[in-house]
């Protein structure tokens, strides 16, 4: 029995031709279908400039009475600072110096030890002046175990960063948290902030580079950054993926009953 090629020479000429016209319309209408969209960080900032007002990173907050704080000291004798970096409080299990109702933490041989309203820089400078009978060129470092910001929504991984530190950058938090996604609107994140009795809630623009010259771009404790999807984006996405498999159905489809007739003809 002769081939299907020899009852029709022209059958893979025509079968390649249709192949070819098919990715090209393909290509075409996958272009026309999609428009991109420019998303990145200060667009506004369109050529090389001095940025005036900045606000600078020299905050430093006040120990609060809901603080946990973790209290590192080292001198020149290990066996010492071991007893020091033991936390004594007493009845308290968790990790850390929890402040009392009054604002209080104990301490090693120092006993009670007033925190509430100080700097972390005053209360390690308090720390180590008490400690000056017990311990030779002591160093004290008092950092916060229970502040955090939490980033949540369209970001690559959602999750609560630890705050040890006064102060954290808007950017900083974004790239500890993976950084924007393709789908992520730039131009509208939403901070909630607590202050006092209320909630706060600021609208940020990350595409614009007068964030640098805002007081939230320097987030606070129990901030939470809400990153919102950009809906233009994740339509077309959506639209770009349902053509593309309609696309390659049709074309599956039309090959599957050229090759069935070229078989039967």
């Amino acid at each position: 029995m002769k081939s299907t090629q020899n009852h029709f020479p022209g059958y893979n000429t025509f079968f390649l031709r249709f192949q070819l016209m098919a990715g090209v319309i393909f290509m075409v209408l996958l272009s026309s279908c999609y428009t991109p969209i420019e998303t990145r960080y200060f667009k506004t900032l369109t050529k090389d400039t001095t940025i005036s007002a900045y606000i600078t990173p020299g905050l430093e907050t006040r120990i609060r009475q809901d603080d946990v704080l973790g209290i590192n000291i080292s001198s020149l004798s290990n066996a010492e600072d071991q007893l020091f970096n033991i936390v004594s409080t007493p009845g308290v299990q968790t990790p850390g110096y929890p402040l009392d109702k009054e604002g209080n933490i104990y301490i090693h041989r120092l006993g009670k030890v007033h925190a509430e309203g100080l700097t972390r820089k005053e209360l390690a400078e308090q720390i180590k002046k008490g400690l000056e009978p017990y311990l030779t060129d002591a160093m004290v470092s008092v950092f916060y175990l229970n502040r955090k910001i939490t980033v949540a929504g369209e970001i690559a991984t959602p999750k609560i960063i630890p705050m040890p530190n006064d102060q954290m950058t808007l950017i900083d938090a974004l790239v500890s948290s993976g950084d924007f996604k393709p789908t992520s609107l730039r131009n509208d994140l939403l901070i909630i902030r607590d202050s006092a009795d209320k909630k706060i809630v600021k609208h940020v623009n990350m595409e614009d580079h007068a964030i640098f010259n805002s007081s939230w771009y320097y987030l606070q404790p129990n901030d939470i950054v809400i990153v919102n999807p950009d809906i233009r984006k994740s339509e077309q996405d959506a639209r770009r993926s349902r053509f593309q498999s309609n696309w390659a159905i049709i074309t599956s489809a039309i090959s599957l009953i050229i090759v069935i007739a070229s078989r039967f003809l």
